[in-house]
């Protein structure tokens, strides 16, 4: 059975934080497996409301953890190379322990050069940034001496999950992932994407996609739904544009659905 989800629409600096909570909580009660959290640090001024995480995704995980108990809360995802993967594995460590072992990182190298430029990173190199970070965070989650003590230590699994549909992404999820996120595909385009990654990897990989929904007509999502369902998806995360109205439209979209 298919895992239903839900993309936080994190994107207004107006909205009352206790509005992402209350989605949250919602979520939770209505049997949605997850909840993602955008992420984006200084994206261009007149991106509007398309990149998403207004607020810093892991911060929000922490205030949303204290406020839920079963749902896992996860990025997605967050923009790996213009961070510290030392600081990245520490929050992720501290958070997983902090929600009772509920937190999904979920990475992706970035695709906006202008965003990179802003914060000084360097957008050529992003890929091979991303896979080195990785490394380093799966070796001090595995307990690897890197020169330090690193704490707290995983006592369950930390899965971390690559999104993104081009072939280094497939191959970064290949070789780190344990989850996978595709976005803007339909049933042919997913069931391709999983089998470049099965073709690239023998380990066991959760595969998912995320969805829109910001209003109007349900059909037409519910029949892609259950396009990608048919194709494999293990997991199907939806985004139900902003705030006004999400909480009828995320009830409405898993009772159609279930």
């Amino acid at each position: 059975m298919v895992e239903l989800q839900v993309v936080l629409p994190d994107e207004s600096a107006t909205m009352p934080p206790e509005r992402l909570t209350e989605l949250t909580v919602a979520a939770e009660e209505v049997g949605y497996g997850t909840a993602w959290l955008p992420d984006h640090l200084l994206p261009p001024g007149e991106f509007g409301p398309t990149y998403g995480g207004v607020y810093e995704p892991l911060v929000t995980i922490g205030y949303l953890a204290a406020r839920t108990t079963r749902i896992r809360l996860g990025t997605s995802v967050l923009v790996l190379p213009m961070r510290s993967p030392y600081v990245v594995a520490k929050q992720a460590a501290t958070l997983h322990r902090l929600s009772g072992e509920r937190l999904i990182l979920g990475v992706g190298a970035g695709w906006n050069s202008i965003e990179f430029a802003a914060v000084g990173a360097s957008f050529s190199e992003r890929g091979r940034r991303a896979d080195e970070s990785l490394a380093i965070i799966r070796g001090l989650f595995a307990g690897e001496d890197r020169g330090g003590v690193f704490e707290p230590r995983l006592r369950a699994p930390l899965p971390i999950m690559i999104g993104g549909t081009t072939g280094p992404a497939l191959r970064r999820t290949a070789r780190f992932g344990d989850e996978w996120q595709g976005l803007n595909l339909d049933g042919p385009g997913f069931a391709a994407a999983v089998a470049r990654i099965r073709a690239q990897t023998d380990r066991q990989v959760k595969v998912g996609t995320r969805l829109h929904w910001p209003g109007g007509d349900v059909e037409p999502t519910l029949k892609l739904a259950q396009e990608l369902i048919d194709a494999g998806a293990e997991t199907l995360a939806v985004s139900f544009g902003d705030e006004r109205g999400a909480l009828e439209r995320m009830t409405r979209f898993q009772a159609l659905i279930a």
